[in-house]
């Protein structure tokens, strides 16, 4: 049997992420990619995760929302990327000429209006969101060591309130989207008994979210029939880029061009992978 996309990005699960697996359609990414390709026009992705010990955002997640965002507008669709404060700086220097939205920390009225005036000024067809803090039952921001960053983390999963299309991307069970299986998250030792409540139409996990934003790429690359994977040589190239504006792993808190402790060879090997699936090698 050849690998699969979903195999892929659920190598190396040092999370405990493989247990939500058979709670997903065997072949969610592609499922997921089909819904993005089912609901042209323009895109929100989401992204930026803080770090507490280092009071900067993680290279988790923006990698991966870029490489969406590039590989939505080689399709011909407009991307809008929303983030906060910490986040947006380094958004903006990846985004080619994409908008990038401050949404600012605030509360939970005033956040509700900043969601419903972005959402009517930009008019999304779908929302993605890549490796962001979504709220507990108890409407705080957890991270995996259940410390409360709700100060330092905009309420972006309001934008998922709305009855626009959804896609989530996450490797822990705090991130938008993770409340599609909020039953099932606690029931696992490894990942958070609090876990995000904010719900998603087609979720995608992964052992990386990066990962998991390289496989919903590489299965859009599949449905359309040109690779719109990043190479291994710009991503290598943005990772350490985006630690010297200021991005630190997450899991260390160090600013260090590793994503959730792998190495820059690691992610680049596993993006080869995908290349190969997508190239049909």
């Amino acid at each position: 049997m050849a690998e699969t996309i979903e195999d892929i990005i659920l190598d190396h699960d040092k999370r405990g992420m493989l247990a939500l697996r058979p709670y997903l359609p065997d072949d969610y990414c592609s499922q997921a990619a089909q819904f993005i390709i089912d609901h042209p026009g323009g895109v929100i992705i989401v992204t930026g995760f803080y770090v507490v010990m280092a009071g900067k955002p993680e290279t988790d997640g923006p990698p991966g929302a870029i490489a969406i965002g590039e590989a939505l507008k080689g399709l011909g669709r407009t991307v809008t990327y929303v983030s906060d404060e910490y986040t947006t700086p380094v958004l903006r220097r990846y985004a080619n000429s994409s908008e990038v939205i401050d949404f600012p920390i605030d509360g939970v009225a005033a956040s509700k209006e900043h969601a419903k005036t972005i959402l009517e000024r930009v008019r999304p067809s779908l929302l993605i969101s890549i490796e962001r803090c979504g709220r507990t039952r108890d409407d705080t921001y957890l991270n995996m060591r259940y410390v409360d960053i709700s100060p330092h983390t905009a309420r972006l999963d309001y934008l998922f309130d709305s009855d626009i299309p959804s896609v989530g991307i996450g490797d822990g069970g705090n991130e938008i989207g993770m409340g599609n299986l909020a039953e099932v998250i606690p029931t696992v030792d490894s990942l958070p008994d609090y876990p995000a409540v904010n719900q998603v139409d087609r979720l995608v996990i992964a052992s990386v979210s990066n990962w998991g934003g390289y496989g919903l790429v590489a299965a859009m690359s599949r449905i359309s029939g040109k690779n719109l994977l990043p190479s291994v040589e710009s991503e290598t190239a943005m990772l350490h880029g985006m630690i010297e504006a200021g991005v630190v792993d997450g899991t260390t808190g160090e600013a260090v061009p590793t994503v959730d402790n792998f190495s820059a060879e690691e992610n680049g090997a596993l993006l080869a992978r995908l290349h190969r699936v997508v190239d049909g090698g």
